[in-house]
């Protein structure tokens, strides 16, 4: 992977479970998408606007 595919922003469709946003933000962070999704979850508990934002970024990042 070269470091602008690594750096790019897009949303996959082989990794995606519901929009391919926490799948996106894995990538681009070198993270397991995994990892993020279980981190998306947790922060849910917490008060916030998270859905907000993850409906914000799914409209924002274009398809891979």
């Amino acid at each position: 992977m070269t470091t602008y595919q690594k750096m790019s922003l897009s949303r996959p469709k082989d990794q995606a479970v519901i929009a391919g946003v926490c799948a996106a933000l894995a990538r681009r962070f070198g993270m397991k998408p995994t990892t993020v999704r279980i981190l998306f979850l947790l922060s849910c508990l917490l008060p916030g606007p998270q859905f907000v934002a993850y409906i914000v970024l799914w409209a924002l990042i274009p398809k891979a």
